[in-house]
């Protein structure tokens, strides 16, 4: 029988099972977690496996590399690099080196690191704290991306992104660490670029990602109170990205609205767009609407923040424009 787990403990399960099934898995930084309620949870890992919980300093591109060339030597790292919005700090040793290392060296190295970092808008971080690289990461051939929204995803996820010979980036949401979902009893690897359909329908289809796949599914129950059924899509995976479910859906409902907390302009809402755009024009009866950051700044002020992200509010309201739409 399923049962209720949080993120953070699903995730911690993956981890120390990881390190339980192969001795080259390490974790390099100790709070993958961050530093909240939850962060408690990881000391297990340092329990079980004391000299594999590695505590480097606060230096994300040394970091970055101690994992990538430890992948390439034959481990299996776990890194922890905090906050997304420092992420940028270890740009070059991700994109460049871990990246691109099975193809400089033809084939010769594999790059099995995984990468983790908390992303997102927090709650007053301000806008040094609150940004979501996984869009400008997704410009960046070579590394396979992952963002996980529940407890059910996570486990899964991560199993297989500490198995791969690939470089894995995993964003975490920060809002979602102590979010509680049915996890299924038998704990198997979830492969890459199979969306999940969280909730089907017939009159529009929402693809959301992260923590908007959770505002998704209340707007999705607020538009069946209205009569409108809303199919919720989570990609899970943005590399592999799986297309054919996302134009399965919008085959069946005619209409799309996607759904990522991260500004518009050359979002990850923005790159699927295109793509159902140029393979699936002929199922649309509506045009395809974004819900995303404006193109801005975020704010200290937590009233100003809550104005400017995704909600289900707004998720809700472009459904129901689209679902419209014929009408007019």
């Amino acid at each position: 029988m399923p049962h209720q787990k949080t993120y953070a403990a699903a995730f911690v399960d993956a981890l120390l099972d990881s390190m339980s099934d192969d001795r080259m898995v390490t974790l390099i930084g100790s709070a993958p977690l961050g530093l909240g309620p939850e962060r408690h949870l990881t000391e297990e890992l340092r329990h079980q496996y004391p000299d594999r919980v590695l505590d480097p300093p606060t230096a994300e591109g040394g970091v970055a590399s101690v994992g990538a060339g430890a992948a390439m030597a034959g481990a299996r790292p776990f890194v922890d690099l905090l906050t997304g919005s420092f992420v940028y700090l270890a740009w070059t040793q991700i994109v460049n080196e871990a990246a691109n290392g099975h193809y400089m060296s033809g084939g010769k190295l594999q790059v099995p690191v995984t990468y983790h970092c908390l992303e997102g808008v927090r709650g007053a971080g301000a806008p040094q704290h609150s940004q979501s690289p996984h869009a400008m990461l997704w410009n960046a051939p070579g590394v396979e991306i992952v963002i996980p929204s529940m407890a059910s995803d996570v486990y899964g996820l991560i199993r297989t992104a500490i198995a791969s010979p690939n470089p894995t980036m995993i964003f975490s949401h920060a809002k979602i660490l102590g979010i509680e979902s049915d996890v299924p009893p038998s704990r198997t690897p979830i492969p890459f670029g199979k969306a999940d359909i969280k909730r089907h329908g017939r009159d529009v289809t929402i693809v959301a990602l992260s923590i908007c796949v959770h505002h998704a599914l209340a707007a999705a129950v607020e538009l069946a109170e209205e009569g409108i059924e809303a199919e919720v899509i989570d990609p899970r995976t943005l590399v592999p990205f799986d297309e054919e479910t996302i134009l399965a859906s919008v085959k069946r409902t005619g209409r799309l609205v996607i759904a990522d907390e991260v500004p518009q302009r050359a979002s990850a809402a923005s790159e699927i767009a295109a793509t159902i755009a140029e393979r699936g024009f002929d199922y649309l009866k509506a045009p395809i609407s974004r819900v995303t950051r404006p193109d801005t700044p975020i704010p200290f002020s937590p009233a100003l923040e809550q104005s400017l992200i995704p909600s289900a509010r707004k998720i809700a309201e472009a459904s129901r424009a689209l679902c419209m739409y014929r009408n007019q």
